[in-house]
């Protein structure tokens, strides 16, 4: 069975982690969470509210994670996933995480982000001339990473595919199931 990783952490969005988590185990890949310790993590829940100039920010669900991200072998896995929240404003500054995003730019490999999760990609120095989605006020995030921003639930750059946020999950896993299924495609011709 495949496995695929998805790097997070403290204050990831709830919604965030488990949707791909679940539709990734549904389709048949092993997944594992990945963060910067092997321990409970607290995610968050965002919402949207009237008359709020920006998300709202709740507790949300603990989770386990199953392997500190210094442990990470990039080449167990086939993609990994980067999913929003506040986690991924530490995790840029995190050199393993930087380390595994690299490595899988390197391979193009397929990597899925959304919401905050570009911000740990223009950290690593993978968005260079790469078209992302991110949640629509990091734009100039993106842009300033050397990225071409697409404001977008389901952005397919090659094997990058992005998204805004929680409210796009469904475009989004959808795209990256159909890389994922490409890509392993193309490894077993490779084969």
């Amino acid at each position: 069975m495949s496995k695929i990783l998805i790097i997070t952490g403290d204050a990831a969005e709830t919604l965030e982690v488990f949707y791909p988590y679940h539709r990734l185990q549904e389709a048949g890949y092993e997944v594992h969470l990945g963060a910067p310790a092997k321990r409970k993590l607290q995610f968050v829940v965002h919402d949207f509210v009237d008359g709020f100039d920006t998300y709202t920010e709740k507790l949300g669900h603990t989770w386990d994670a199953d392997i500190a991200l210094a442990d990470v072998d990039p080449a167990d896995y086939v993609a990994i996933v980067v999913p929003g929240g506040r986690a991924p404003e530490y995790l840029r500054n995190n050199e393993d995480a930087k380390r595994i995003v690299r490595y899988f730019a390197a391979q193009d490999a397929p990597i899925a982000a959304t919401c905050h999760g570009p911000l740990l990609l223009g950290a690593a120095g993978v968005l260079e001339g790469r078209t992302s989605s991110a949640y629509p006020e990091l734009a100039i995030d993106v842009e300033t990473a050397g990225g071409v921003f697409e404001n977008g639930g389901g952005v397919v750059d090659g094997a990058l595919v992005t998204a805004r946020a929680w409210p796009d999950n469904g475009t989004w896993m959808k795209a990256f199931l159909e890389v994922l299924a490409a890509h392993e495609a193309s490894a077993a011709e490779a084969a």
